[in-house]
């Protein structure tokens, strides 16, 4: 007796393209990234080119700057590549989310995440005025793109995916660099300074909270007084006592405000990153971490590279993975990387009450 010959009928063929179709559905729902976009603010170590936008000096869309950014490009960063935000955004297998000034109002898809950070800016709006986007001309920005969201999703779509977002921050560190160098931090007292800090950093977090921030990455100051542009005023070249105890002061405190939020929130997660105890093994001990050079700058001019930024007309070092500093201020795309992986990945005392994998799976 020969073998029987299976035929398939049509209504079979369309159920098990259905289910071909359900199974890739499922997979990809699997795969995706459970955070839909990143809102980003702060400062310089965050900014992928806002200031390009602005009649400032403190802009960074020219050589040296993006020497090992995909294409040689200097889009802006301050930095030789990529930063801390390109890089959380590759963990997310996200876009890095693009400037706001660089978007077109008429056809801006804010849905996909917006950066609003600004070289210069502090927690205070008088740090850096007129050079900058304020931290709260920031908020400003973004209550007009949550505007913009409700018209077109819905509030209740809107509300839906913001509470599902991160809201990235990193700001301070630009306020401390100021005060370092001021006549007021000669007192030796720098708990007046960060407390006034922190007043006005309370005010703009809850601004995001009644926005509908709900997911924050609050990324703590460095030690800031260790960048080669403070550590140059030293005789010694050491790092700033001032700067850096008001460092760790600032990020103590941003931690209890936080913590305060969520007591006050309960719906609030987040995730506060210690920059200034992650970074300083790196600039102590520089080998352990694979780094050639703590002190001084790779791009610039002067002592330590630290007197002149990083322009056209600087010198700059052959192996930028083998320095600490990008410039006098800013860290190269290799510490941007090592501090961005420990804050995804890492534990408590670095990282904490969660890392940011966790925070953007809940």
């Amino acid at each position: 007796m020969g073998a029987a010959t299976v035929t398939s009928s049509p209504r079979s063929m369309v159920a098990v393209a259905f289910l071909a179709a359900a199974t890739t559905f499922l997979l990809a729902a699997a795969t995706a990234a459970p955070v839909p976009a990143i809102y980003v603010f702060g400062d310089s170590l965050a900014d992928v080119g806002n200031n390009n936008h602005l009649p400032t000096l403190l802009r960074a869309d020219f050589p040296h700057n993006g020497i090992d950014y995909p294409g040689r490009k200097a889009t802006g960063r301050f930095s030789n590549g990529k930063n801390s935000v390109d890089f959380l955004a590759d963990s997310l297998g996200l876009a890095s989310p693009p400037p706001y000034l660089a978007l077109s109002r008429s056809n801006a898809n804010y849905a996909n995440g917006v950066n609003f950070a600004s070289g210069g800016a502090g927690v205070s709006n008088a740090t850096n005025k007129g050079q900058c986007i304020s931290f709260d001309k920031q908020i400003d920005y973004f209550s007009s793109v949550n505007a913009s969201l409700a018209q077109s999703l819905g509030q209740a779509q809107t509300t839906a995916h913001l509470a599902k977002s991160l809201f990235a921050i990193t700001i301070g560190s630009n306020d401390i660099i100021h005060y370092a160098k001021s006549s007021s931090a000669a007192a030796g007292n720098n708990q007046p300074f960060v407390d006034a800090l922190i007043q006005t950093l309370t005010g703009q977090l809850q601004r995001l909270y009644d926005l509908g921030a709900r997911k924050l990455v609050f990324l703590g100051t460095g030690p800031v007084g260790c960048c080669p542009s403070l550590r140059e005023l030293s005789a010694a070249k050491d790092c700033s006592a001032v700067a850096n105890d008001a460092s760790v002061r600032y990020n103590a405190a941003a931690a209890s405000l936080l913590g305060g939020m969520v007591a006050r929130h309960p719906d609030m997660r987040y995730a506060l990153f210690d920059s200034s105890a992650a970074l300083l093994p790196f600039i102590n001990t520089p080998a352990a971490y694979g780094f050639a050079e703590a002190k001084a700058a790779c791009c610039g001019l002067g002592d330590m590279n630290a007197k002149i930024g990083c322009t056209p007309l600087s010198f700059y070092c052959a192996n930028r993975t083998s320095h600490v500093f990008w410039d006098f201020y800013h860290p190269t795309e290799a510490t941007a990387r090592k501090l961005s992986s420990t804050a995804f990945d890492g534990s408590a005392p670095l990282i904490f009450p969660m890392n940011i994998r966790q925070l953007s799976a809940l």
